[in-house]
């Protein structure tokens, strides 16, 4: 419960501050939640338990009430049979007190289960106003845990974004691609150098023909060879 009082009673701006304290708020959220549940869960059991309490208080108070009120009818019966003669005066009293005893007692039994009936209904109320606002909070935490889930993919996704765009990364994309015009830049430049080693080893004759045409020059004297042998 302590993670819930430092991690939900606080503003957002604290809580991404406790946040990057914590070695995993989102797994320190999910126990949390498992243990408001299980809070929850036995608060159910409570609630059920002074429930069928309070049904028992009450279907006793209705037994006693009935049971006094069924002594006191017979009591009444008897003392009627007493006058008419029925039943003997004296046996009619002794009847007729025991039946009015039997109903004190039920009476005194009655007022006592609507004396625990009335704690039972106090109780209730009490669990049941701690059962809301124990589903309260596990459905508020669900969904704080749900955006704080969703929040650290997103910050984990443009973290990486960022780093990369920076180039702080030294495998990154970017740095590779330096990397690689370094090498293609010394490449072109050793490829240069090589054609000026080439150049400079080339004869005064190589010189010569690569200035001149020479597929040209022996063309013309091809023909000049054949205009010959024709007397031409």
């Amino acid at each position: 419960m302590g993670i819930f009082t430092r991690l939900f009673k606080i503003g957002q701006a604290e809580a991404n501050n406790l946040v990057d304290k914590l070695e995993d708020p989102i797994k320190l959220t999910e126990q949390g939640i498992r243990d408001l549940k299980k809070d929850l869960d036995e608060s159910l059991k409570a609630f059920a338990e002074v429930k069928s309490l309070a049904i028992r208080s009450k279907r006793e108070l209705n037994d006693y009430a009935s049971k006094a009120n069924d002594y006191e009818q017979k009591a009444m019966l008897i003392l009627k049979k007493s006058q008419d003669g029925s039943i003997e005066t004296a046996d009619a009293d002794r009847l007729a007190g025991q039946a009015l005893t039997k109903k004190e007692e039920c009476t005194s039994n009655a007022a006592r289960s609507k004396g625990d009936l009335q704690k039972l209904e106090v109780s209730i109320n009490q669990l049941q106003a701690n059962i809301n606002n124990l589903k309260s909070k596990v459905s508020h935490y669900e969904n704080e845990l749900k955006t704080l889930k969703a929040r650290a993919k997103v910050s984990a996704a443009t973290k990486k974004i960022n780093k990369s765009l920076s180039g702080i990364d030294s495998n990154s994309t970017i740095s590779m691609l330096e990397k690689m015009k370094d090498k293609v830049s010394r490449d072109e430049e050793l490829a240069e150098a090589y054609g000026e080693m080439a150049d400079s080893n080339k004869s005064f004759d190589d010189e010569l023909d690569s200035v001149l045409d020479t597929t040209d020059v022996k063309s013309s004297n091809a023909l000049e060879e054949m205009k010959r042998k024709l007397n031409m």
